[in-house]
């Protein structure tokens, strides 16, 4: 099994940047998929951005050209970049895995979830 702990969220205006991180232990993730997810009050989880085994890439047309995911195997971590924040993406940001190497935006299909980190934007 295993573990996720995300972190870097935080508050900042409309218009800046934060950098999440999701660092993994327990087993390597480098052939799974892994995907951020973001959650805002009373509503529904909704899929952000995801990496397959072999860094393909994708992104929810609401963040395309502002947020970038990506990973650095010998970490075994996953980050995302997030430029240009707008008050619509306040939301808490979870990042998740799956064993089978290609991204799904169905959170269904994730067995492995971290706490989630809080990011809260201003204008």
């Amino acid at each position: 099994q295993v573990q996720l702990v995300e972190s870097g969220g935080g508050l900042v205006q409309a218009g800046g940047s934060l950098r999440l991180t999701c660092a993994a232990s327990g087993r390597t993730i480098s052939g799974d998929a892994v995907a951020w997810f973001r959650q805002a009050p009373g509503k529904e989880r909704e899929f952000v951005s995801g990496l397959d085994w072999n860094s393909r890439t994708y992104y929810v047309d609401s963040v395309k050209g502002r947020f970038t995911i990506s990973r650095d195997n010998a970490k075994n971590t996953v980050y995302l970049q997030m430029n240009s924040l707008k008050d619509e993406d306040t939301a808490v940001y979870y990042c998740a895995s799956r064993e089978r190497g290609y991204y799904s935006s169905d959170p269904k299909n994730y067995g492995s979830w971290g706490q989630g980190t809080q990011v809260t934007v201003s204008s």
